[in-house]
């Protein structure tokens, strides 16, 4: 017999060699018709995969992170299988699933497919689904592998096992399709009841541009028409939300092939937005102890070889700037921390100053490759609101939740609810990649761990997410939509300080290192706004929205009182502006619905004569008419954050 663990803590008996269906099968039926996988010991692993020996085991379903990404796995095994029976002759690369579905890398010879061919292949699909297909494993040697594919010539899959280690090579089979795979799989084809392929496009095999360019089929799958028909809604919603369609209408930013690709050029109201979120920023941390710091664009590449920010990014980053001294190399800073160490460095510490907190909201460069770049998301040049505290290691926990407390501050004030705090730990299998002793790292582990269960955060913990110089606590933020992004980072260091030879007095007059706290409430400006845009899809909370209403006289002969009536609230510090075109009210209203100006004040003669004004709301309608100290009032209570 072996011992089952769930993860409820309760231990079952079973016979040796039974699997996660079986299981399944012993605690509810319902249950086992809707387990795709499970996680044996920390790995996944098919349902028909026998369990030998004692084990803690969770049963994956749709609703499970790892469950959809088998489904998807298998998804992409069957478009392979769609494909082969359709276009034979077909050679196939890689079909991984994606955080959105699944996408399958294939060479189609002579034959050019398009989303014309869609219709056609997604109805083989849903055919080969309904056969209900067990995905079988088998494990062969490397020389089997290779005369297989040799035999069915696809090279992609050869180049694959050429690195494959012998012994630990598997293939799967479902209907008439093989492939070479490490799985898991679900039970069957059954379970994928909807498809819906979402793009083509071009990809070199294995990223390399000297290889051949393959086709690339994207799709996703479910196990519910409904939820595919949600699915689309969704996009469709996400596409009128689209941060790049919106900031171009709302005239927030843009971008010039003349100045660089990934260089975002802020608009009169785009600036007008991020400097009042830099100054929101700036309040807060004014009054949580922050000294406000200003570091140059550029730094010697003497100090990124110091904090080893060179040895781990410098190939991938801008090259280096040399100047007429012969050997004088400068780097685009890629980021901030190393400056902030030297300003801690610039005078002698006491125990008594610290905890010192350096803050800068400053635009650091990386060379990210063309094909990655996408709106505001993923750019070149970007602005942290980033900050570093320096502090004794008495201080660290406390010091931590405080900067939790200020995350949540503007989570809070800009409408972010739905949030996970992500404790990214180093990859224990991989130490190799991170900077610093193992007692460094467990002491800073421990530090986030307990700083975030004291103060009571949903969190998963991610092995291999942390940063290479210390652990993390990451935001990942649910917007509007469902959608998760990564917002907000506080993280943890004990090398820094090492690389950098920093110091301060205790209070036995000996020298000690002191503890660095990185973090960036917002990430960077340019993410932040864009997740913000599309999280509110532009109507941004009153307070941050660049013009907050706007003055609509129905004729000319109502202009003077419509700017006497800007001039005034402007006066009172409420940002608008009047529309004076020669256009109907009706017109002029459908205008201001589009720009997303959160209120509208229509003004005729009733308006004028009685010194009031008739309101509107964005996506609400008629408010009543109200005299400018009501509006003005009625404006403030919004506002308050």
């Amino acid at each position: 017999m072996i011992k089952i663990t769930l993860p409820d803590g309760s231990i079952r008996e079973y016979e040796k060699g039974t699997n996660a269906h079986q299981i399944a099968l012993s605690i509810s039926e319902g249950l086992a018709r809707n387990v795709l996988a499970a996680v044996v010991d920390g790995e996944v692993w098919d349902t028909s995969r026998p369990i030998e020996q004692d084990a803690s085991m969770k049963l994956l379903t749709w609703n499970d992170t790892e469950g959809k990404s088998t489904f998807w796995h298998s998804s992409a095994h069957l478009l392979a299988e769609a494909l082969e029976a359709l276009y034979p002759g077909t050679k196939f690369g890689i079909g991984p699933a994606i955080e959105t579905g699944f996408y399958y890398d294939v060479d189609f010879g002579d034959h050019q497919i398009s989303s014309d061919d869609f219709k056609k292949i997604e109805d083989k699909i849903i055919e080969l689904a309904k056969a209900k297909s067990e995905y079988s494993r088998k494990s062969v040697s490397k020389a089997e592998a290779l005369k297989y594919f040799e035999e069915k010539g696809d090279e992609y899959k050869l180049d694959l096992i050429k690195d494959l280690e012998d012994g630990k090579i598997t293939f799967y089979t479902q209907g008439n399709f093989t492939d070479l795979c490490r799985g898991p799989h679900i039970p069957n084809t059954g379970f994928i009841k909807a498809v819906k392929l979402m793009n083509v496009a071009g990809a070199y095999w294995r990223g390399d541009e000297s290889r051949k360019q393959l086709t690339r089929i994207y799709g996703v799958t479910f196990p519910k028409q409904s939820e595919l028909a949600e699915y689309l809604q969704m996009i469709e919603e996400a596409k009128k939300r689209d941060h790049r369609k919106l900031g171009k209408e709302l005239e927030l930013f843009t971008f010039s092939e003349k100045v660089g690709m990934g260089l975002p050029l802020w608009l009169p109201k785009g600036t007008a937005l991020r400097e009042r979120l830099v100054n929101f920023l700036q309040k807060a941390q004014q009054k949580a102890g922050y000294d406000q710091v200003i570091t140059p664009h550029i730094g010697h590449k003497n100090l990124y070889v110091t904090s080893g920010h060179y040895d781990k990014y410098g190939a991938d980053s801008f090259q280096p700037i040399k100047t007429p001294q012969e050997g004088e190399e400068f780097f685009l800073k890629p980021m901030n921390c190393p400056h902030h160490c030297e300003i801690y460095k610039s005078k002698p510490r006491s125990y008594k100053d610290l905890p010192v907190r350096l803050a800068e909201f400053g635009t650091v460069y990386r060379y990210e490759q063309s094909g990655e770049l996408h709106g505001l998301t993923r750019v070149r040049g970007f602005t942290q609101d980033d900050a570093h505290l320096f502090c004794r290691p008495d201080q660290v926990k406390e010091e931590f939740k405080k900067v939790i407390d200020l995350v949540l501050y503007v989570f809070k004030a800009l409408g972010f609810e739905n949030y996970t705090a992500q404790v990214s730990l180093r990859d224990p299998e991989n130490k190799a990649k991170y900077i610093g002793s193992d007692e460094n790292w467990q002491l800073a582990e421990q530090a986030i761990v307990e700083a975030a269960e004291e103060k009571g955060l949903p969190t998963v913990v991610e092995l291999g997410e942390a940063a290479f110089y210390g652990p993390k606590l990451d935001f990942m933020v649910k917007d509007a939509l469902g959608r998760k992004w990564q917002l907000g980072t506080i993280q943890v260091d004990y090398n820094l300080p090492e690389r950098f030879e920093l110091e301060y007095t205790g209070s036995d007059n000996q020298k000690h290192r002191p503890v660095m706290i990185h973090r960036a409430p917002f990430g960077s400006l340019e993410r932040f706004v864009a997740v913000l845009i599309e999280h509110c899809a532009g109507n941004f909370p009153l307070w941050l929205t660049p013009e907050q209403f706007i003055v609509l006289p129905i004729s000319e002969k109502f202009e003077d009182y419509g700017k006497k009536v800007l001039e005034s609230l402007n006066n009172s510090d409420i940002r608008g502006l009047i529309d004076l075109r020669d256009e109907k009210i009706g017109r002029k209203i459908r205008d201001a619905e589009i720009k997303k100006l959160p209120y509208m004040l229509i003004i005729g003669e009733k308006e004028m004569q009685e010194g009031m004004v008739s309101v509107r709301k964005h996506g609400e309608g008629d408010k009543g008419s109200m005299t400018l100290e009501e509006f003005q009032n009625h404006l403030q209570q919004e506002i308050i954050i």
